[in-house]
Protein backbone atom coordinates (compact mmCIF):
# COMPACT_ATOMS: atom_id res chain seq x y z
CA UNK A 1 0.00 0.00 0.00
CA UNK A 2 2.49 2.89 0.50
CA UNK A 3 4.49 2.01 -2.73
CA UNK A 4 1.39 2.67 -4.16
CA UNK A 5 0.62 5.79 -1.96
CA UNK A 6 1.68 8.18 -4.55
CA UNK A 7 -0.56 9.27 -7.25
CA UNK A 8 2.19 9.26 -9.94
CA UNK A 9 3.36 5.88 -8.82
CA UNK A 10 0.03 4.11 -9.12
CA UNK A 11 -0.22 6.12 -12.63
CA UNK A 12 2.88 4.49 -13.71
CA UNK A 13 1.97 1.20 -12.32
CA UNK A 14 -1.08 1.06 -14.14
CA UNK A 15 0.50 1.92 -17.13
CA UNK A 16 3.38 -0.91 -16.89
CA UNK A 17 0.61 -3.65 -15.79
CA UNK A 18 -1.37 -2.84 -19.39
CA UNK A 19 0.90 -1.72 -21.66
CA UNK A 20 1.60 -5.49 -23.25
CA UNK A 21 4.87 -4.83 -23.61
CA UNK A 22 8.42 -3.93 -21.73
CA UNK A 23 8.37 0.17 -20.76
CA UNK A 24 11.40 2.07 -20.97
CA UNK A 25 12.00 5.03 -18.06
CA UNK A 26 10.95 7.29 -21.53
CA UNK A 27 7.94 5.58 -22.67
CA UNK A 28 6.83 5.08 -18.83
CA UNK A 29 7.75 9.17 -18.63
CA UNK A 30 5.50 10.34 -21.89
CA UNK A 31 2.34 8.22 -20.93
CA UNK A 32 1.79 9.86 -17.76
CA UNK A 33 3.24 13.03 -18.61
CA UNK A 34 5.79 13.16 -15.55
CA UNK A 35 10.05 13.65 -16.00
CA UNK A 36 11.76 10.87 -17.16
CA UNK A 37 14.09 11.28 -14.03
CA UNK A 38 10.64 11.05 -11.73
CA UNK A 39 9.57 8.17 -13.88
CA UNK A 40 12.63 6.41 -13.32
CA UNK A 41 12.61 7.04 -9.43
CA UNK A 42 8.95 5.73 -8.94
CA UNK A 43 9.75 2.42 -11.39
CA UNK A 44 12.94 1.34 -9.33
CA UNK A 45 11.24 2.13 -6.14
CA UNK A 46 8.33 -0.58 -7.09
CA UNK A 47 10.88 -3.00 -8.47
CA UNK A 48 12.21 -2.76 -4.84
CA UNK A 49 8.59 -3.52 -3.46
CA UNK A 50 8.11 -6.11 -5.66
CA UNK A 51 5.62 -4.85 -8.08
CA UNK A 52 7.55 -4.41 -10.74
CA UNK A 53 10.46 -6.49 -11.97
CA UNK A 54 13.01 -5.09 -14.41
CA UNK A 55 15.45 -6.12 -17.27
CA UNK A 56 17.76 -4.67 -19.94
CA UNK A 57 16.41 -5.08 -23.01
CA UNK A 58 17.76 -3.68 -27.11
CA UNK A 59 15.14 -1.38 -29.15
CA UNK A 60 12.44 -3.70 -31.34
CA UNK A 61 14.79 -5.16 -34.21
CA UNK A 62 18.17 -4.70 -32.76
CA UNK A 63 19.92 -8.14 -31.62
CA UNK A 64 21.38 -7.85 -28.29
CA UNK A 65 24.96 -7.07 -27.74
CA UNK A 66 24.91 -4.06 -29.96
CA UNK A 67 24.96 -1.10 -28.16
CA UNK A 68 23.84 -0.37 -24.79
CA UNK A 69 20.37 -2.11 -24.44
CA UNK A 70 17.66 -0.04 -22.56
CA UNK A 71 16.47 -0.42 -18.94
CA UNK A 72 12.55 -1.92 -19.26
CA UNK A 73 10.07 -2.57 -16.92
CA UNK A 74 7.70 -5.21 -16.71
CA UNK A 75 4.53 -6.40 -14.31
CA UNK A 76 5.58 -9.50 -11.83
CA UNK A 77 2.36 -11.18 -12.37
CA UNK A 78 1.34 -11.30 -8.76
CA UNK A 79 -1.81 -10.16 -7.98
CA UNK A 80 -2.75 -7.28 -5.63
CA UNK A 81 -5.41 -7.34 -3.02
CA UNK A 82 -5.89 -4.98 -0.13
CA UNK A 83 -9.19 -4.74 1.68
CA UNK A 84 -9.89 -2.95 5.17
CA UNK A 85 -11.33 -5.23 7.45
CA UNK A 86 -9.50 -8.07 6.15
CA UNK A 87 -11.24 -10.82 4.22
CA UNK A 88 -10.61 -14.37 3.51
CA UNK A 89 -12.48 -15.30 0.38
CA UNK A 90 -9.47 -17.13 -1.34
CA UNK A 91 -9.97 -19.35 2.25
CA UNK A 92 -13.47 -20.88 1.02
CA UNK A 93 -12.70 -20.95 -2.51
CA UNK A 94 -9.86 -23.14 -1.69
CA UNK A 95 -12.23 -25.13 0.76
CA UNK A 96 -14.62 -25.60 -1.25
CA UNK A 97 -12.43 -26.63 -4.69
CA UNK A 98 -11.38 -29.21 -2.17
CA UNK A 99 -14.47 -30.66 -1.12
CA UNK A 100 -15.55 -30.95 -4.90
CA UNK A 101 -12.63 -32.36 -5.51
CA UNK A 102 -12.95 -34.84 -2.83
CA UNK A 103 -16.60 -35.70 -3.21
CA UNK A 104 -18.98 -34.09 -5.75
CA UNK A 105 -21.77 -36.10 -4.44
CA UNK A 106 -21.65 -34.63 -1.03
CA UNK A 107 -19.48 -31.82 -1.49
CA UNK A 108 -21.73 -29.83 1.84
CA UNK A 109 -20.36 -32.96 4.18
CA UNK A 110 -16.55 -32.50 2.50
CA UNK A 111 -16.41 -29.01 2.78
CA UNK A 112 -17.29 -28.92 6.73
CA UNK A 113 -14.61 -31.89 6.47
CA UNK A 114 -11.89 -29.78 4.73
CA UNK A 115 -12.80 -26.55 6.69
CA UNK A 116 -11.42 -28.50 9.99
CA UNK A 117 -8.73 -29.50 7.91
CA UNK A 118 -7.68 -26.70 6.91
CA UNK A 119 -7.93 -25.35 10.00
CA UNK A 120 -5.92 -27.85 11.79
CA UNK A 121 -3.38 -27.29 8.72
CA UNK A 122 -3.35 -23.28 9.34
CA UNK A 123 -2.54 -23.69 13.04
CA UNK A 124 0.90 -25.82 12.32
CA UNK A 125 1.67 -23.30 9.97
CA UNK A 126 0.77 -20.13 12.53
CA UNK A 127 2.54 -21.45 15.91
CA UNK A 128 0.23 -24.56 16.73
CA UNK A 129 1.05 -26.55 19.48
CA UNK A 130 0.75 -24.61 22.60
CA UNK A 131 1.32 -21.10 20.44
CA UNK A 132 -0.62 -17.64 20.63
CA UNK A 133 -4.18 -18.57 19.05
CA UNK A 134 -5.26 -15.04 19.74
CA UNK A 135 -1.89 -14.23 17.34
CA UNK A 136 -3.20 -16.48 14.87
CA UNK A 137 -6.90 -15.40 14.39
CA UNK A 138 -5.55 -11.65 14.41
CA UNK A 139 -3.25 -12.97 11.40
CA UNK A 140 -5.91 -14.37 9.39
CA UNK A 141 -8.51 -10.97 10.28
CA UNK A 142 -10.67 -12.22 12.94
CA UNK A 143 -9.75 -9.33 14.62
CA UNK A 144 -10.22 -11.55 18.40
CA UNK A 145 -10.85 -9.49 21.71
CA UNK A 146 -11.39 -11.13 25.45
CA UNK A 147 -14.32 -10.36 27.00
CA UNK A 148 -16.01 -11.89 29.75
CA UNK A 149 -13.81 -14.66 29.97
CA UNK A 150 -14.71 -15.71 26.30
CA UNK A 151 -12.91 -14.75 22.51
CA UNK A 152 -15.47 -12.33 20.42
CA UNK A 153 -14.14 -12.03 16.93
CA UNK A 154 -14.80 -8.61 15.76
CA UNK A 155 -14.35 -9.16 12.18
CA UNK A 156 -15.81 -11.60 9.64
CA UNK A 157 -13.10 -12.50 6.91
CA UNK A 158 -16.02 -14.18 4.74
CA UNK A 159 -18.27 -11.05 5.53
CA UNK A 160 -19.97 -10.97 1.83
CA UNK A 161 -20.05 -14.23 1.68
CA UNK A 162 -21.99 -14.95 5.09
CA UNK A 163 -24.42 -12.21 3.95
CA UNK A 164 -25.65 -14.11 0.99
CA UNK A 165 -25.21 -17.77 2.08
CA UNK A 166 -25.33 -17.63 5.82
CA UNK A 167 -25.91 -21.01 6.83
CA UNK A 168 -23.41 -22.53 4.11
CA UNK A 169 -20.37 -20.26 5.13
CA UNK A 170 -21.21 -19.92 8.81
CA UNK A 171 -21.32 -23.87 9.27
CA UNK A 172 -17.82 -23.74 7.40
CA UNK A 173 -16.24 -20.77 9.45
CA UNK A 174 -17.27 -23.10 12.66
CA UNK A 175 -16.23 -26.11 11.28
CA UNK A 176 -12.54 -24.13 10.22
CA UNK A 177 -12.26 -22.65 13.53
CA UNK A 178 -12.87 -25.40 15.32
CA UNK A 179 -9.80 -27.39 13.69
CA UNK A 180 -7.62 -23.66 13.95
CA UNK A 181 -8.53 -24.14 18.18
CA UNK A 182 -8.14 -28.13 18.10
CA UNK A 183 -4.61 -27.44 16.36
CA UNK A 184 -3.50 -24.87 19.02
CA UNK A 185 -4.96 -27.23 21.93
CA UNK A 186 -6.21 -23.63 23.34
CA UNK A 187 -8.47 -24.98 26.18
CA UNK A 188 -11.30 -23.42 24.12
CA UNK A 189 -14.54 -24.19 22.10
CA UNK A 190 -16.18 -22.39 19.35
CA UNK A 191 -19.25 -21.96 19.35
CA UNK A 192 -22.14 -20.17 17.17
CA UNK A 193 -23.01 -16.82 18.54
CA UNK A 194 -24.36 -14.99 15.94
CA UNK A 195 -23.85 -10.93 16.54
CA UNK A 196 -24.70 -7.74 14.55
CA UNK A 197 -21.44 -6.61 13.05
CA UNK A 198 -19.14 -9.52 13.94
CA UNK A 199 -18.16 -12.85 13.07
CA UNK A 200 -20.61 -15.53 14.09
CA UNK A 201 -18.36 -17.74 16.05
CA UNK A 202 -17.23 -17.16 19.45
CA UNK A 203 -14.57 -18.87 21.34
CA UNK A 204 -15.94 -20.30 25.25
CA UNK A 205 -13.53 -21.70 27.53
CA UNK A 206 -14.07 -25.70 27.99
CA UNK A 207 -17.01 -26.69 29.90
CA UNK A 208 -16.03 -28.37 33.08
Amino acid sequence: MAALGDRSRRALYGYVRTAGHPVTREDAAEATGISRGLAAFHLDKMVEAGLLKADYQPPAGQPRGRGRAPKVYLPTGEDISVTLPARRYELIAEILADAVAEDPTRADAAARQQAYAHGCSLAAELGGDGGDLLASLDELGFEPERHNGRVVLRNCPFHALASRHTELVCGLNLAFLRGLVDGHDAGVDACLSPDTGACCVQLHPHSP
